[in-house]
């Protein structure tokens, strides 16, 4: 079809972007949960966000209890998504005064060649 602006899929290499939260001991099971509905209620009100999940940890043993993980269509999408405001203020509101830790992990993945190789 010509005229259309998007490339093909092949070329599309979303990127799924991870954040691995380590709680202040004080945070309860509770707020766990307000935690994760925060997150999935605020976040996906950002227009770059075109999936997000969050959960907590099954083994009590990880290091990590709790994790947010989104994806963007590109790396430029996830810079504009950090500027936002609604972003901003859930990091402020929700992750900062509960967590003591975090790491980030960014991912490159190209639903194309999955859909081709498989």
């Amino acid at each position: 079809m010509h005229g259309t602006l998007e490339p093909p899929i092949s070329f599309t290499l979303m990127v799924h972007h991870i954040d691995l939260y380590k709680l202040n001991p004080d945070v309860t099971p509770a707020r766990v949960e307000a935690m994760m509905m925060n997150a999935r209620m605020q976040l996906l009100k950002i227009p770059e966000v075109l999936s997000i999940k969050c959960g907590k940890r099954i083994d009590p043993e990880l290091p990590w209890p709790f994790f947010i993980a989104i994806d963007f269509e590109s790396m430029d999408k996830y810079g504009i998504f950090r500027e936002d405001p609604i972003y901003v203020k859930f990091m402020e509101e929700v992750i900062k005064p509960n967590t003591e830790d975090s790491l980030a992990l960014d991912f490159e993945m190209d639903p194309g060649k999955d859909v081709r190789f498989s």
